[in-house]
């Protein structure tokens, strides 16, 4: 039996680990071609700074010039670092915005051409710290909620072309982010078990697969008619 994405072209971000790499995986096995873009390259991930706009435009024309084209664009890169507001610098600050609300802006935007040709779709990885206040998470939170609204609004503008765009909110995954995040403020006194408990830890994290089978669904034919959807895969934390 053929699978969902049999004969499918798809280019995802942050495809050098956690979410990114399992979203790859998932989509080669199930029929479908895919680069990978991230910003550290490895193997047959391409290097791509997401934030970068000459750097998107290249992965995305590179990508697209090796499958044939593209039918999907699926936004995992992010980043994420625990601060006290009073604590927050311009240059951290911009960082989040440049790769959590930028990053997903540019690779749509590059890959738009290419997507109304095959109607295509986009899928865009977000957060519950897109729907719900996180203590030391300004930062994130805010580009979250940023890209949450860029993406239905993409969504309602692009239903014309064919084009559906959807955008997941996880709780906490079993990824590098939050192991690193954490790791950075091991000595300080931050306020552990309530990040923990905004953060979508309360029933423990989740394995990346996860949340690629959400993306999964998302970008198959089997969600045709689903678009500006945003999907909590969370075990209700954002209920």
């Amino acid at each position: 039996m053929a699978g969902r994405f049999e004969g499918k072209r798809a280019v995802v971000t942050g495809a050098a680990g956690g979410v990114g790499a399992a979203t790859v995986e998932l989509i080669e096995r199930e029929g479908g071609s895919v680069v990978g873009v991230d910003l550290n390259a490895t193997g047959d991930v391409l290097a791509c700074d997401v934030s970068d706009e000459a750097s998107v435009r290249s992965a995305v024309a590179t990508a697209a010039e090796r499958l044939g084209g593209l039918d999907i664009v699926v936004n995992v890169a992010g980043i994420d670092q625990f601060r006290k507001f009073e604590d927050l610098d311009f240059a951290t600050w911009q960082r989040h915005l440049g790769v959590n609300l930028t990053g997903p802006m540019l690779m749509s935007h590059a890959a738009l051409p290419h997507l109304r040709e095959s109607k295509g779709n986009i899928v865009t990885i977000a957060s519950i710290a897109g729907l719900r206040a996180q203590p030391y998470q300004a930062a994130y939170c805010a580009s979250k909620a940023g890209v949450i609204l860029l993406m239905k609004s993409l969504a309602l503008e692009l239903a014309a072309d064919g084009i559906r765009v959807n955008t997941i909110c996880p709780g906490g995954i079993q990824t590098d982010l939050p192991t690193n995040a954490a790791a950075e403020h091991a000595d300080t006194q931050l306020d552990w078990e309530l990040l923990m408990e905004t953060a979508g830890a309360r029933y423990g994290f989740m394995p990346p697969s996860d949340v690629a089978d959400a993306i999964a669904y998302l970008a198959s034919d089997a969600a045709a008619s689903v678009t500006g959807a945003v999907l909590s895969v969370d075990r209700g934390t954002a209920c």
